[in-house]
């Protein structure tokens, strides 16, 4: 059976726009019949993805999201001697492979270069792309049928890894990756009002002899909310997917360390909402996966949120061990309230 790796992260934000809806306003959602804030999965994944702590722990096994894999192509081909027309026609042939291009726009011929959708390419492809684009150049050459062979069934990025990765066209599905991590949207575990910040900006230069009015005015939404967080792993897809259990090993610990500590980048300098998870139960076993957000059906507001909250999800967590039989086979838990636990053994324990 799979192994699964599942985490429970309670998170205090104070007032914040970390993830913001078409309107500007941060996201919500109703659960238990009141409205609570939202973070979603993929602003956390991204946050997590591209921060420094990441980037620099996985270094050299990161994908990139991009549309732009013929208009880089082109501009390598152009600066290394081809023709414009040649560039054009075989960049296209190269970011074909990955995608359907767009169609041609008159103003701008590159358009017909990217990539209708957006596709995770992992560095080996990234090179053999680069490798290609040489050869081309080299030999003052289309590419052959055979050369444009350049996705990887197996990948060594663990972005691609975790969080996998959907291609459109039918002949490149068997390059498609399944997700190894699945992640929930965080819900605050309190109601929520997103209010309105009324703010106003100064003419530093206005001496206020003629007006002595506000050079801009504008409203910004902001809520606070202790948020849950659910993250299920499964350690065995993943190093399927991987094709190596040390770097497995070492992507789990840098994916649980960035979520105990990386948040979106949504408003930071309006609010400087940085914050650390206050309390993580890790679990490890071969059993079933559950969310444990039933804990907060009902709301939570009462001035001690982070510890009420606490006792709400290990008693949702008893209660489905004494309902259905142990629901993990190890636990390791951090609680920074009551100076339980360590962020170093937390790694060691899901990293192992």
């Amino acid at each position: 059976m799979a192994e699964f790796i599942q985490m429970h992260l309670l998170t205090h934000y104070p007032p914040s726009n970390l993830n913001r809806d078409d309107l500007g306003r941060p996201k919500t959602a109703k659960m238990g019949g009141v409205d609570r804030l939202r973070i979603s999965s993929q602003s956390l994944k991204r946050a997590w993805r591209t921060s420094e702590l990441f980037e620099s722990a996985m270094d050299g096994h990161i994908g990139t999201r991009t549309k732009r894999l013929g208009v880089d192509a082109y501009h390598q081909l152009v600066e290394k001697g081809v023709k414009d027309k040649d560039a054009i026609t075989w960049a296209k042939n190269i970011a074909e492979r990955f995608g359907k291009c767009k169609k041609a726009e008159k103003e701008n011929p590159l358009t017909e270069l990217e990539i209708e959708q957006l596709v995770h390419v992992a560095p080996e492809e990234r090179d053999a792309i680069e490798r290609l684009v040489t050869l081309l150049a080299d030999e003052n050459r289309p590419p052959e049928t055979e050369e444009l062979d350049l996705l990887r069934k197996r990948v060594a990025a663990v972005d691609i890894a975790l969080f996998g990765r959907m291609l459109a066209q039918t002949h490149n599905l068997p390059y498609n990756v399944e997700a190894a991590a699945q992640v929930a949207h965080a819900i605050s575990v309190n109601r929520t009002v997103v209010e309105d910040d009324y703010f106003t900006a100064v003419d530093d230069l206005n001496d206020g002899s003629e007006d002595s009015g506000s050079a801009h005015i504008g409203e910004a939404g902001f809520a606070s909310g202790v948020f849950y967080l659910y993250i299920c792993i499964n350690k065995t897809q993943l190093v399927k997917n991987l094709g190596d259990e040390t770097l497995a090993n070492k992507a789990i610990g840098s994916l649980v360390e960035a979520a105990v500590q990386i948040a979106p980048s949504g408003k930071q300098n309006s609010f400087a909402s940085r914050a650390r998870a206050s309390y993580v139960l890790a679990e490890k076993g071969s059993y079933q996966p559950r969310s444990l957000s039933v804990a907060f059906l009902n709301p939570i507001n009462a001035a001690d949120q982070v510890n009420l909250a606490v006792k709400a999800l290990e008693k949702q967590r008893d209660n489905m061990d004494s309902v259905y039989g142990d629901c993990a086979e190890s636990r390791y838990t951090v609680n920074v309230e009551k100076a339980e636990g360590t962020l170093a053994g937390l790694l060691d324990f899901v990293s192992n």
